[in-house]
């Protein structure tokens, strides 16, 4: 009997997902996986739990357990519904970790206040599955009450920013950012095509780390995309999911996102707690909408959950929890910034070790690139067909463009990796 869905097509593999699926499916001892965009371990010793972690594999981190551990053993923790918008402690802190909190100052015993977005409940909030949820979210919530419908995104960028927007009802285009002949930010040519982009258009922004180049703006170019941006009146929405992740410090990278909240205009945040506290699975994240008055927020606030309801009812508490337990406790919070450093400076450290083998192998090129980007993602510069020669010849797999993940390195792959750049360059045109 034929089937009521017998015309639908199978559809492609995801590029990036269908790496892994290749990965797991070759049996040599010798292959390695570039692709995965998730962190991944050296050999770690864990003080707290007195644990080895093995090498290459997925990291849970000690912040993360005992958080859970006072989550489990709190016995008033029921599992009803949480509101709309999600967990308001976890929304609080969400906002006040990208934007800037309250600090104490020993020296003048008084407190140094943070954003004056927050301080003037400027900003609306909402819980979200994760980054992608959150930008989804966004998305809809612009189509519905903004008045431009085209959003401009970087070229390359994350391959489901597109089909987001897309799906959402927004209409992409894009502006340059990546120049494939010096491995670096092709500024000019952003300058160019985002001020060429019509008033009012939305455009998207890496706010650290950018997916999958690993360039970014320096301080002063960011300064020069926040004039131009607020010349144009074009509406920025920001895509957080590595802050902390990139250089090690939660302020570093939280730059870009407050230099346009400081200007006193609105802006779109999406941030994700996927990389930074290691919660891939638990899908964790928050949408901030930054408005001009705390009349206007609580208005958007009140159309975003609207969004909301149809779409999945209201979000999962599990996760939102580990985040807010960590977030507002100190001891736990610098617990945190030490663990999320130490990963951020591994990722480091594997550039530098990539860098200087190829020097010391004598590969062709200038490989400088690669200790210059930032972030879990290199582009290395390779192309399509020496990406197909090392998967066929070295089983070592990544995505076609020639991005590769540093958290999939370790020491001891450094070489293994080195020997299959230096020979696709040196076979392959």
């Amino acid at each position: 009997m034929d089937s009521v869905f017998s015309n639908v097509d199978r559809a492609p593999e995801d590029p990036i997902l269908g790496v892994t699926v290749a990965y797991n499916n070759d049996p040599s001892p010798a292959k390695l996986n570039l692709g995965v965009g998730a962190y991944r371990t050296e050999v770690v010793s864990s003080a707290y739990f007195l644990s080895i972690f093995i090498e290459g594999k997925p990291l849970v981190l000690d912040v993360v357990r005992r958080a859970e551990q006072q989550l489990v053993n709190d016995p008033s923790r029921v599992k009803e519904y949480i509101p709309i918008a999600g967990l308001a402690d976890f929304n609080k802190l969400s906002a006040k970790l990208i934007l800037g909190a309250d600090s104490f100052c020993p020296i003048y015993d008084h407190v140094l206040i943070g954003s004056p977005a927050i301080q003037e409940s400027r900003v609306a909030t909402i819980q979200c599955l994760s980054g992608t949820g959150s930008l989804r979210v966004g998305a809809e919530f612009l189509k519905k009450h903004y008045h431009q419908c085209v959003i401009f995104i970087p070229k390359p960028t994350w391959g489901n920013h597109p089909k987001v927007f897309n799906l959402a009802g927004l209409s992409v285009e894009y502006y340059r950012y990546y120049d494939p002949a010096t491995r670096g930010l092709d500024f000019q040519g952003l300058l160019e095509d985002l001020g060429a982009a019509p008033s009012g258009a939305i455009v998207l922004l890496h706010a650290c780390a950018h997916n999958p180049t690993g360039v970014d703006p320096t301080s002063e170019q960011w300064e020069k995309i926040r004039q131009l941006i607020r010349s144009k009146s074009l509406l920025p929405f920001f895509d957080s999911a590595y802050q902390g992740f990139a250089s090690g410090s939660l302020d570093t990278d939280a730059h870009s996102v407050r230099t346009f909240v400081a200007d006193g205009g609105e802006c779109l945040i999406a941030q994700s707690y996927a990389k930074n506290m290691g919660l891939y699975g638990e899908r964790v994240g928050a949408l901030s909408i930054v408005c001009k008055s705390a009349d206007v927020a609580s208005k958007v606030e009140s159309q975003v959950k609207l969004v909301v309801r149809p779409m999945y009812s209201s979000p999962p508490i599990h996760g939102a929890s580990i985040v807010a337990t960590i977030l507002k406790s100190s001891d736990m919070y610098n617990d945190w910034t030490i663990e999320l450093k130490g990963m951020a400076d591994r990722i480091i450290s594997m550039r530098q070790q990539l860098f200087e083998a190829l020097q010391a192998k004598g590969t062709p090129g200038d490989w400088s690139h690669i200790i210059k980007q930032i972030g879990m993602f290199t582009f290395t510069g390779l192309n399509k067909e020496q990406v197909a020669f090392m998967t066929k010849e070295y089983h070592i797999y990544m995505t076609s463009d020639g991005r590769i993940s540093m958290a999939g390195l370790s020491t001891k792959t450094v070489p293994h990796l080195v020997d299959a750049i230096h020979a696709a360059v040196t076979r392959v045109v």
